[in-house]
């Protein structure tokens, strides 16, 4: 088997205001916007990235953020709950912290020997915070909104929710190499890589949910990790060997990307590692300004006509918050 994802590259769900998503994910959570684009194939929505100091895969989280978009429904055949990995003993930090904020949440449980904290964004997408008892080595965007020590290392999981659980499961181990990690009640876990945080598929069986709905409040898609396209072109062969209907490689300017269901109904991707967030604008740079593949470029002033107006966080650019600061100290009085 040439399909083995060390993990998770991304996830993408929809929103109905950007600004909102922007506020909520850059601010409530402490994640970077490191790149503002369009959806490739509908322009009239923004793609917002949201990441670590360079959007590295594992942290990422997208969103498609439609404004005025109809509320989706969770169910059957979709990811239903993403989970970022946060340090051991922080939980009761952020609880504090999205209560502040006048987010509820539930109340800090055990689940599988990992504390979570389960609540969800503006337009109903359910999020979860975990505390990996082994740690998490990766490091976190610092941008001074969440202390260093409780923010987010990255993604830690998703949630598929299935009717049944046999089609995917053996779909995730015998197509995709993840291996079974274990069952907890309704909840089985797979592992890619070496399972740690930001490697891990949960598939929770609820027979008698509804299906699922994609629109807002819901995930689009999960996408999984691969080196570089030499190694994606082998995995699509062999994916389509095995009966899955599968899109031809796009190209989606930060990575190369192929999109299949698996047997549940979820959407995937399998995404390249290359060639990352700053093939088009510098590290302190990123997210600030719209940012085109060459192929829109000719439609830009439409494009960006049609697009509501963002306003970022000085603290997603470091650079524009030290210019901030110097000028403040220019014109404090003496």
């Amino acid at each position: 088997m040439a399909i083995q994802p060390s993990g998770l590259h991304h996830v993408t769900a929809i929103g109905s205001d950007p600004q909102r998503n922007v506020d909520f994910y850059s601010r409530a959570l402490g994640l970077r916007l490191v790149k503002t684009t369009v959806n490739f194939d509908n322009t009239s929505s923004y793609h917002l990235y949201y990441g670590d100091e360079a959007g590295r895969p594992g942290s990422l989280m997208t969103f498609f953020p439609w404004q005025g978009a109809p509320k989706g429904r969770l169910g059957t055949g979709q990811a239903t709950a993403t989970a970022f990995s946060v340090p051991e003993g922080s939980l009761g930090w952020w609880s504090d912290h999205l209560g502040n904020l006048g987010i509820d949440a539930d109340p800090i449980q055990e689940r599988d020997g990992e504390e979570v904290l389960t609540f969800r964004d503006p337009d109903g997408l359910i999020l979860t915070l975990v505390a990996h008892p082994q740690g998490d080595p990766r490091t976190p965007w610092d941008d001074g909104l969440i202390p260093v020590e409780r923010a987010v290392r990255g993604l830690h999981s998703v949630t598929l929710s299935v009717a049944d659980e046999s089609a995917t499961s053996e779909h995730l181990v015998d197509d995709l190499g993840l291996r079974f990690v274990h069952r907890h009640g309704d909840r089985l876990r797979f592992a890619a890589g070496d399972g740690g945080p930001g490697a891990l598929v949960d598939v929770l069986v609820t027979p008698t949910a509804p299906e699922g709905l994609v629109a807002a409040g819901t995930v689009h898609h999960i996408a999984w990790r691969v080196d570089d396209e030499a190694t994606q072109i082998r995995w699509r062969a062999e994916l389509m060997e095995r009966g899955f209907s599968v899109t031809s490689i796009l190209d989606r300017q930060y990575f190369r990307s192929i999109y299949f269901r698996e047997p549940g109904g979820t959407l995937l991707e399998i995404a390249t590692d290359e060639p990352g967030f700053t093939a088009d604008e510098p590290l302190l740079e990123l997210g600030r300004a719209l940012r085109l593949p060459p192929w829109l470029e000719p439609d830009r002033e439409q494009i960006a006509a049609t697009l509501p107006r963002l306003n970022l966080p000085a603290e997603n650019n470091p650079e524009r918050l030290a210019e901030a600061d110097a000028t403040a100290a220019t014109e404090a009085p003496a």
